[in-house]
């Protein structure tokens, strides 16, 4: 009994280091937080995607708006209200600041939001050109989604690498299970014993790295 409480306990711990499948995938272009942990983890990137959207939708509400004559200041007025985070753009564009260069701040506060930067330079080419914005902003849109397109794809060839690294990390675990159905005794060697404690927390050790250097080669993978 003790070694089945003791292969639960061990699965436990293995399940906590396994994070899940992301919904879209982007590190901090510049700072490097201290990496947090799986629910920390799946929180943040679940609130880059919905800002990844939710930038998209913004870059076609504009385009909208202006194509159908309406000021570029009631525009971003009312794309705030679809997405709150841009009321620090439209605050500048009621101060005449640098509309473009208050896009870029909210894209380094926001790693989600790391389109704007395609938005800002769109609307500095439009205002420095004295070419249509709405034009400008429309094909602006159509390149983000082409670029969601693709991280949907990286998305998906990720999320087989992740699962086989979370089969790969229960094997140990399933060969103790099958070693204890079989006879023999593997939890009374690995808890019993200074050199199994080592053994376990070896093993341990092994699977945690291996799942954050699996992590970590995604993050890279979907960084912008």
């Amino acid at each position: 009994m003790s070694g089945w409480l003791a292969a639960v306990a061990l699965g436990a711990a293995v399940a906590l280091l396994l994070p899940d499948a992301p919904r879209a995938r982007r590190r901090e272009p510049r700072a490097r937080p201290p990496r947090p942990s799986p629910p920390l983890l799946l929180a943040r990137r679940r609130r880059i995607a919905a800002d990844q959207a939710a930038v998209l939708e913004v870059c076609d509400l504009l385009s909208a708006d202006l194509a159908a004559g309406r000021p570029p200041a009631a525009a971003l007025a009312a794309a705030s209200g679809r997405w709150p985070p841009l009321e620090q753009v439209v605050e500048a564009e009621r101060l005449g600041a640098d509309v473009p260069e208050a896009m870029r701040l909210l894209a380094d506060r926001r790693p989600g939001a790391a389109d704007l930067r395609w938005l800002a330079g769109a609307w500095h080419v439009a205002h420095e050109s004295g070419h249509g914005l709405a034009a400008a902003l429309d094909r602006t849109a159509d390149g983000l989604r082409a670029r969601r397109r693709t991280r949907r794809l990286v998305d998906s060839e990720l999320a087989s690498a992740r699962a086989t690294a979370r089969l790969v990390a229960c094997l140990p675990l399933a060969v103790l299970v099958m070693g204890s159905g079989a006879g023999s005794d593997p939890w009374s060697f690995l808890l019993g014993t200074p050199a199994g404690w080592a053994c376990l927390a070896a093993g341990v050790t092994m699977i945690a790295v291996g799942l954050w250097w699996i992590e970590l080669l995604a993050d890279r993978a979907t960084a912008p």
